[in-house]
C-alpha cells in the first residue's frame, strides 16, 4: 500500500479504501491521486453477515471510504457502514463516506402520511457509524445535504457532462430539455453552460402510489428543428426519460441525446433506452454498467477526475467549490471514458 502526502503537512497521511461494489473506479480515483488502495480483508459469512479488516494501520490517517450504492443496494451500504466503524476503531484521524451515487436520496421526503424519509435516516446511519464527513455526486435534491450533521460535499458532474456534449451536438442549434418541472433548475444551469441555450420541459403526471411510474405528457417550449439534450440526475428503469424522448421527438426535435449523472438501468431500462428514439446516452460511472447492459448507443465518462480532485481539496483544507470552477475542459478523444466509446446512429 502506498499513501500520499499532498503538499499539505507532512504528518497528515490520505487513505483511500473502497467496498467490493465498483472497486474499478476506486483504482481509477487512486490513479489521479496518485496513490494505492489500501488491501482490505471483506467477505461474506454463510448467512449474509459481513467481515471487513484493514490489512495496515489507518491510525491518525485521513481516510476515504468508497462505495457505490447499487445493486444489491442493502448490502452496499451495509458493507460500507461496517468499513466507517472498523476505521473510528482504528484510530483513523478523519474519515469521509464517499458515496458517488447516494443510495435512498429519492426518498428525501413525505408525500403522504406514515410513510419514513429514509434519506435522513441514511445519514444518520453513517454519523453513527463514525463518518465525518460525506461526499456524494449530484443528489436528488441538494437540500439533503442538511440531514447530515456535519459537512458535505455534493458535487456536481456537469462539467464532464457539458464539456462531452459540446463535442457531440452544433452549439448554435442545441436546446436543453428537463423531463419535468422540477428539475427545470437544473436545466437552466446547463443552458447557461452550452451559451444560454432554448430551454424547455416536459410536463408529466405521477402516480405516487405506484414506483417507477409516471406519464409524460407534452412538450412546454419550442424544439422543433432543434438538438436537444435531455438531462437527468438519474436513469431507473427508464420510463421516465424514454417517454420524454419519444415526446419531444414529436414535438419536432431533430435529434435527442440523454443525458444523466448515474445510470442504475434496473430492467427494463435498457431495452426501453434501445427504442426511445434517442441518438445517444450518455452517463457516468458512478454505478457500475455491466457489459451487459451497455449497447453500442451509450457512452459512459469517468467521474474519477472529479472525485480524485475533491479528495485532494479536502485533503489539503483547499476549496471544493474552486474545483468546479476551474475544473479541466476535455476535447474530443481526451475526455475520459469509464468504457470505450459508443457509435451514435
Amino acid at each position: 500500500m502506498v499513501s500520499t502526502v499532498l503538499e499539505g503537512n507532512p504528518d497528515k497521511n490520505l487513505i483511500l479504501v473502497t467496498g467490493r461494489a465498483n472497486p474499478k473506479l476506486a483504482q481509477d480515483v487512486a490513479k489521479y491521486l496518485g496513490v494505492d488502495v489500501l488491501e482490505t480483508t471483506a467477505y461474506d459469512f454463510a448467512n449474509g453477515e459481513m467481515y471487513v479488516r484493514y490489512t495496515e494501520s489507518v491510525r491518525g490517517a485521513d481516510v476515504f471510504v468508497m462505495q457505490s450504492h447499487t445493486d444489491p443496494i442493502n448490502k452496499w451500504i451495509m458493507e460500507q457502514l461496517i468499513m466507517i466503524d472498523a476505521l473510528k476503531r482504528a484510530s483513523a484521524r478523519s474519515i469521509t463516506a464517499v458515496c458517488p451515487m447516494l443510495g435512498y436520496a429519492r426518498q428525501d421526503k413525505k408525500h403522504r402520511g406514515r410513510e419514513p424519509i429514509t434519506c435522513r435516516l441514511i445519514f444518520d446511519l453513517f454519523k453513527t457509524a463514525g463518518a465525518d464527513r460525506v461526499m456524494s455526486v449530484d443528489l436528488h435534491a441538494a437540500q439533503s445535504q442538511g440531514f447530515f450533521d456535519g459537512p458535505v460535499d455534493h458535487l456536481q458532474a456537469m462539467p464532464v457532462l457539458v464539456e462531452y456534449v459540446r463535442t457531440r451536438v452544433p452549439l448554435d442549434n442545441v436546446a436543453v430539455v428537463s423531463p419535468d418541472a422540477g428539475r427545470i433548475k437544473v436545466a437552466e444551469q446547463w443552458s447557461q453552460r452550452l451559451g444560454g441555450c432554448p430551454l424547455a420541459f416536459v410536463h408529466k403526471t405521477r402516480d405516487i402510489t405506484r414506483p417507477n411510474h409516471t406519464v409524460a405528457n407534452r412538450v412546454v417550449g419550442d424544439v422543433a428543428g432543434k438538438d436537444c439534450v435531455l438531462v437527468d440526475d438519474l436513469i431507473d428503469t427508464g420510463g421516465t426519460i424514454a417517454e420524454a424522448t419519444k415526446i419531444v421527438l414529436e414535438a419536432g426535435a431533430k435529434s435527442v441525446i440523454v443525458v444523466a449523472t448515474h445510470g442504475v438501468l434496473s430492467n427494463p431500462a435498457v431495452e426501453r433506452l434501445k427504442n426511445c428514439g434517442a441518438c445517444e446516452v450518455v452517463l457516468t460511472d458512478t454505478v457500475p454498467i455491466p457489459e451487459e447492459k451497455r449497447w453500442d448507443g451509450l457512452t459512459v465518462l469517468s467521474i474519477a477526475p472529479l472525485l480524485a480532485g475533491a479528495m485532494k481539496a479536502i485533503f489539503n483544507d483547499g476549496s471544493v467549490a474552486e474545483l468546479f470552477a476551474n475544473y479541466p475542459k476535455y476535447h474530443g478523444d481526451e475526455i475520459p471514458l469509464a468504457y470505450p466509446r459508443s457509435v451514435c446512429k
